[in-house]
């Protein structure tokens, strides 16, 4: 995973709309825009720009069935972003970024 692409994945992760459509679609993958916009408390139109930047980050997928689009979770950016940059973090000692703070 390059930087840049690093970067579109923490930018994606950064609002709490775009995690809620991916909580969403992690417990129920495979809706429709109009499924994912019910009951979010923003607008259809807010909904579409924030799967279109999860889509660029590589966080959802979509696929045509019939006249209705489908959006998917993918969870591969995410595991790469763990594996490869945060587990860097989690193999430090806690009381080491706790002294570095002060």
């Amino acid at each position: 995973m390059s930087g840049h692409d690093r970067d579109l994945v923490f930018a994606a992760l950064g609002d709490g709309s775009r995690r809620r459509l991916l909580d969403r679609l992690r417990c129920n993958n495979g809706q429709t825009l109009t499924a994912l916009s019910d009951g979010l408390g923003i607008t259809r139109q807010a909904v579409a720009k924030h799967l279109k930047l999860l889509e660029q980050a590589g966080l959802v997928t979509t696929r045509h069935q019939g006249r209705v689009k489908l959006h998917f979770l993918n969870p591969v950016p995410i595991d790469a972003v763990a594996i490869r940059w945060l587990k860097e973090f989690a193999d430090l000692p806690l009381e080491t970024l706790v002294t570095r703070q002060k």
